[in-house]
């Protein structure tokens, strides 16, 4: 009888930890001008983060320019393809999955969002401009192994006006890359995105507005998260696929859960506590949801030790009390 008792709790607990298990615990592994060392990896390692997203560049002189500038000599190392390259075969090495995530700056960090052609000319020039730097790192994905592959990152309107191009493209990646396929979809952008059908995941750049402020609590934020949240989960039944957050994250300031999409220069008031409820209310919102996959947090940087601090109110949770709270969930929920 003891000995049955005792199979029972083994089992028991195994049913309570397994719960947890096998969420993409992931951060958005900033590109740098240098090579990354394993000592960049071991901060990474330390919170617990089991993948990373590995992000090159291409950019675009206006918003309705449609030309990209991709993988020339004139960019940081880590935005080209061998910068990349050298940063996905380190971080498998070191036994964190990747994600690469191709991403294109407009110049002045105009939002991508609104790239936009003036003619049918520019359109196509665009379209093949674009297939040209994404087939690029999908073929680098395949050639490295690279667990996820994201085809775009907050390209509403480009997706908007050209659907078919978009599903053409994504049968393209599919002819060079067997890995997992995601999108990074603007949060107010998700619930128009026409081809998550035709992908794995449901990828969202989770920067919803969820309160108003100063400094929030969790409950407050929580209770923020909840219509998000509702309408998030109907579309991951409707469609029967989990969802990512490709990317989610706030400023250690004041205010930082009003409007968290804001990236400006902004050098008001650091507010650690603010960052710290933030991260804590999207874990316990989202964490434990069987439909969740998990996410990326918003930035990190590959210089650990000169990242962030107590003086910093940028996104990054680096060395501030919010690398805590996400070391403690990423441990949680691996």
């Amino acid at each position: 009888m003891r000995n049955i008792c005792l199979l029972w709790l083994v089992l028991l607990q195994i049913s309570c930890s397994s719960q947890f298990v096998g969420k993409i615990n992931g951060i958005s592994f900033v590109a740098s001008r240098d090579r990354a060392t394993e000592a960049h990896i071991a901060p990474v390692k330390n919170i617990h983060a089991g993948h990373a997203a590995v992000m090159p560049f291409g950019f675009i002189r206006e918003v309705n320019s449609p030309d990209i500038i991709f993988d020339t000599d004139r960019q940081w190392y880590g935005e080209t393809r061998m910068g990349a390259k050298q940063y996905i075969e380190l971080l498998h090495r070191n036994g964190i999955r990747v994600m690469v995530k191709p991403q294109i700056w407009i110049w002045r960090g105009v939002f991508t969002g609104e790239l936009q052609m003036d003619s049918e000319e520019n359109w196509k020039q665009l379209e093949k401009s674009y297939e040209d730097f994404i087939l690029t790192y999908a073929s680098l994905a395949e050639e490295t192994g690279a667990e996820i592959f994201c085809i775009g990152t907050e390209l509403e309107r480009f997706v908007d006006q050209r659907p078919a191009f978009w599903t053409g493209l994504i049968r393209k990646i599919r002819e060079r890359y067997k890995g997992k396929l995601t999108y990074a979809a603007n949060w107010d952008e998700y619930g128009r995105t026409p081809f998550w059908a035709s992908l794995d995941y449901i990828g969202i750049d989770a920067y919803f507005p969820l309160s108003e402020s100063k400094t929030p609590t969790v409950e407050e934020l929580k209770e923020g998260w909840r219509p998000w949240k509702d309408k998030i989960a109907a579309l991951s039944e409707q469609l029967d696929r989990p969802v990512l957050f490709t990317e989610f994250g706030y400023r250690s300031m004041d205010y930082t859960a009003k409007k968290p999409w804001l990236m400006d220069r902004d050098e008001g008031p650091v507010n650690l506590e603010g960052q710290v409820n933030a991260k804590k209310a999207i874990f316990e919102s989202f964490w434990d949801e069987k439909w969740f996959a998990g996410g990326f947090v918003w930035k990190w940087f590959i210089n650990h030790d000169r990242s962030g601090g107590p003086q910093d109110n940028r996104f990054t949770p680096q060395n501030k009390p919010a690398q805590e709270v996400i070391s403690t969930f990423f441990k949680l929920y691996r």
